[in-house]
C-alpha cells in the first residue's frame, strides 16, 4: 500500500512526487544521488544517497605499510591530492616524533598552496557551467594548466602526485624550477581579474546566486561544516592561522582569511575566489623564502622497515575543501592498526537537506554546486 500526500491550493489537488537526481548527473562532481520529494516545483525534502564510489579506504590502510598508504590517501579528493597525502605523512611523523628538514617544510607549504589554487580554479570554472555559463571554464582551465605544468614538472604526476614521503619529500625541486613557478604564479594572478569580471559582472549569475541557499552559522556548527563554505557563513576559522603547521607560522603576515556573513551561493563563490588570491600570495612568499635557504636535504633517512610506536594521534589540516582529519592508531607494527579519515566533503554535503528545503528545483543545482565537494571525498 502506497501513501501519497495531497494538497489543495486554488481548486487543484496536487500530489507530492519523488524525483531522483543521479546517480550520474552532470551537476555533481562524481556519482551522487539525490532523492527529492517535490510539491510541484518546490523541494519539500532532499535525501543525499552516497556510497556509489565507496572503496573502503580505511580498511585498505590497515593492510599496507606506512610508505604504501600514501598512494591510497591522495585519491579520495582527486582535486587536492597533494594536500591529502600530506595529512597522512604528518600523522605518521607525529607518531614517530620526527623532525622534517626545513627545506622540505617550505617546499611542502608551497606545493600545498599551488594545489589549493588548482582545486579552487576547478570550482571557479565548473560552478558557472552548472548555472549555464560555458565560457568561464575555458578561462579557469587555462590558468589550471599554467599551474599544472610546474606541479607536473616537480612531481612527475598531474593528479596523484605521490611526492610526499614520511620524513620529507621524494626528491628536491629541479634546477630552475622556482623561476618557472614564480612566472606561472604571476601569470595566473594577472589573469584572475578576467575571470572575476566575466562571472561577478554577470547579472544572470548574481540573480541565480544572491540570497539563494543561505547557510546559517548555527547549521555550520551543528553539521561541522568547514572550509570556504563555512567562512562564507561567518565562521572565522582557518587552521593555517589558528593552529599553524608546516611553515604557516612564519607566514602570518601574508595569510589572510576571507570571511563573509551572507552565507549564500554568491558568498561561497566569492570566498573561493579570494582564497585563490591568498594562496598565490602564500606561494610567492614560500618561493622567496626558498631562495634564501642554503641547499640541504629534503627528507630523513628511514629504516628499511618503518614501524610507528604503539599509541595514537590525531592530525588535521586545512585542505582546500575544509578540515581533513587523520586519526592514527598504532600497535607498533609496520601497518596502521586503524586510520580513520575525517573528510571535509562529507560534512559539507550532510547539511544540504537543511538548506534546499522549500527551494525550487531550479535553485537546487545552484545550491548543490556551491557546496564545492568531491564525491570521492564523501565516500572514501
Amino acid at each position: 500500500m502506497t501513501e501519497v500526500t495531497a494538497s489543495v491550493g486554488t481548486g487543484f489537488a496536487t500530489t507530492d512526487m519523488v524525483l531522483n537526481i543521479g546517480p550520474q548527473h552532470p551537476a555533481t562532481h562524481g556519482v551522487l544521488r539525490l532523492r527529492l520529494t517535490l510539491d510541484g516545483e518546490r523541494v519539500k525534502a532532499c535525501e543525499p544517497i552516497i556510497g556509489y564510489m565507496h572503496r573502503g579506504v580505511e580498511k585498505l590502510f590497515e593492510v599496507r605499510d606506512y610508505r604504501q598508504i600514501i598512494v591510497l590517501a591522495n585519491r579520495h579528493d582527486w582535486l587536492s591530492a597533494f594536500s591529502s597525502e600530506l595529512g597522512v605523512v604528518l600523522a605518521v611523523e607525529d607518531m614517530l616524533g620526527m623532525e622534517v628538514p626545513e627545506r622540505a617544510t617550505w617546499i611542502r607549504t608551497l606545493l600545498a598552496e599551488l594545489n589549493r589554487v588548482l582545486n579552487h580554479l576547478m570550482f571557479l570554472g565548473s560552478y558557472p557551467l552548472e548555472l549555464g555559463a560555458i565560457t568561464p571554464i575555458f578561462y579557469a582551465f587555462r590558468e589550471r594548466e599554467t599551474i599544472q605544468e610546474v606541479m607536473e614538472e616537480v612531481s612527475g604526476g598531474r593528479m596523484h602526485y605521490m611526492f610526499n614521503r614520511v620524513g620529507g619529500l621524494k626528491e628536491d625541486i629541479p634546477a630552475g624550477w622556482t623561476g618557472r613557478a614564480s612566472a606561472a604564479i604571476a601569470t595566473v594572478r594577472s589573469r584572475l581579474a578576467e575571470l572575476e569580471d566575466l562571472i561577478f559582472g554577470n547579472e544572470i549569475f548574481r540573480a541565480r546566486t544572491v540570497g539563494v541557499g543561505v547557510l546559517s552559522p548555527a547549521l555550520v556548527a551543528d553539521y561541522g561544516v568547514s572550509g570556504p563554505i563555512a567562512r562564507a557563513s561567518g565562521l572565522d576559522m582557518d587552521l593555517r592561522r589558528d593552529e599553524p603547521y608546516l611553515a604557516y607560522g612564519d607566514l602570518q603576515d601574508v595569510l589572510r582569511v576571507p570571511v563573509r556573513s551572507e552565507g549564500d551561493c554568491y558568498a561561497r563563490f566569492a570566498v573561493l575566489l579570494e582564497q585563490t588570491k591568498v594562496s598565490l600570495d602564500l606561494a610567492d612568499a614560500c618561493l622567496e623564502r626558498l631562495a634564501g635557504l642554503a641547499p640541504g636535504p629534503v627528507n630523513v633517512r628511514l629504516p628499511k622497515i618503518l614501524k610507528a610506536p604503539e599509541g595514537s594521534t590525531y592530525v588535521w589540516t586545512e585542505n582546500p575543501l575544509g578540515l581533513n582529519g587523520y586519526y592514527l592508531v598504532s600497535r607498533g607494527e609496520k601497518t596502521p592498526w586503524r586510520l580513520k579519515l575525517r573528510s571535509a566533503s562529507f560534512n559539507n554535503v550532510a547539511v544540504l537537506p537543511e538548506i534546499v528545503s522549500d527551494t525550487v528545483v531550479a535553485d537546487l543545482v545552484a545550491i548543490l554546486g556551491s557546496m564545492f565537494f568531491v564525491v570521492g571525498d564523501i565516500d572514501k
